[in-house]
């Protein structure tokens, strides 16, 4: 390796090429860049790959969370439980629909939710669960699945950091009446940003096409559509709004690249996990430096690659000061002001987190980049 390379290793990074570019340009020569046709198309091959009845494309996991949330209409107060550690949103969807979070500790070695606490946090009033798979590594699906069988709970699925994997033969998403998807930038995929609803109950996600479009029980597209019958040729204009709406609708472009991303998630997966792969081989002998998760690259498919270092904040400022991208993911939500007052204690993630340190994972990533990571660290841990 030349010594007096300079690196500048950013932390994630899309995969997009001219595909994705001339599949936006189709959009652009047929004028139609909102709402539709190809957010039906790509709601319809993703649900042919993950092998569901139904899905529903929005602008965001977000959103997603939100709605599948609302989909089962709890009543106002009820409870939802969720891991102490994941992004806002998983949090964020259960009070946008006027319900508390319950914060469940996690595992210390998966980060996922933790089946003992989550069977002391259970009360009466928790109407569900959304259990996270935590930067790609499967909750443990099928005890949770028992358990909330056991407590009349129902399940959302935060899949946000894996698309395409099976937990015990079952596709990742489909085991919960819900699954939820995000296609936010750094992700497995993108389509900039965006997400989707996944179900093989039709019947309990399809009315959410109306709320996602502002409560319109009829999208442009269909009213597009609608003018070729001459029946309704003068009424092509009328629709309905008759529940609440918002302005979470995924539009064409999204899904023009969307359609292209999702032809090649399958290799992005393998690309990352022979980069996962490498990075542990590199690590393997460090005595201060240990693998955020278990990771098993040739069974799961990952959004990201980290590792624990209790002199974190030291290594983060190392890293940044030989041109190594780092980042956090995440802090226990309860530590931020807003969901301070759900503070249940969450002891081990608020111990945990503390050693956190997300590396560099993107399928642009060179070898060279890799093993020079490797070396930064090996530096860092020879002079613990």
């Amino acid at each position: 390796m030349n010594q007096n390379k300079k690196f500048n290793i950013r932390l994630f990074r899309p995969d997009l090429g001219e595909e994705e570019l001339l599949s936006i340009k189709d959009s652009f020569e047929n004028a139609w860049i909102g709402l539709g046709p190809k957010v039906s198309e790509f709601e319809n091959k993703w649900s042919d790959y993950l092998g569901c009845k139904s899905s529903v494309g929005v602008n965001s996991a977000t959103a997603a969370l939100h709605l599948a949330v609302s989909a089962f209409r709890f009543p106002e107060g009820k409870k939802v439980l969720v891991p102490s550690i994941t992004f806002a949103s998983t949090a964020f969807a259960p009070v946008y629909n006027n319900l508390e979070p319950v914060f469940v500790d996690v595992d210390s070695e998966t980060i996922s939710i933790s089946l003992d606490d989550l069977e002391k946090k259970y009360t009466k009033d928790c109407v569900a669960v959304i259990p996270v798979h935590f930067g790609g590594h499967p909750a443990l699906m099928d005890k949770i699945l028992e358990f909330a069988n056991s407590h009349n709970l129902k399940i959302i699925e935060d899949c946000a950091h894996t698309i395409g994997a099976s937990y015990k033969g079952i596709k990742l998403g489909l085991w919960g009446d819900i699954g939820c998807f995000s296609f936010e930038e750094k992700k497995a995929m993108t389509t900039g940003d965006g997400g989707m609803i996944s179900s093989d109950n039709s019947e309990l996600i399809l009315p959410l096409k109306a709320n996602r479009w502002v409560g319109i029980d009829k999208d442009t597209w269909k009213r597009e559509l609608s003018i070729k019958n001459e029946e309704e040729n003068n009424k092509h204009w009328y629709y309905e709004i008759a529940v609440l709406g918002y302005k979470y609708n995924m539009n064409d472009l999204s899904a023009s690249i969307g359609l292209i991303q999702l032809k090649k998630i399958d290799s992005m997966n393998k690309k990352r996990s022979g980069i996962i792969s490498r990075y542990l081989e590199g690590i393997k002998g460090f005595n201060n430096i240990k693998p955020l998760l278990p990771y098993e690259p040739g069974n799961n498919n990952y959004w990201l690659f980290g590792v624990r270092c209790k002199k974190r904040d030291k290594l983060i400022s190392f890293l940044k000061t030989n041109g190594i991208a780092t980042g956090v993911h995440y802090m226990p939500l309860e530590l931020h002001p807003f969901f301070k007052r759900w503070d249940n204690g969450c002891m081990v993630s608020k111990n945990i987190w503390k050693e956190f340190i997300t590396l560099p994972l993107h399928t642009k990533l060179l070898d060279e980049e890799i093993d020079y990571i490797i070396e930064k660290l090996k530096v860092f841990d020879d002079k613990f």
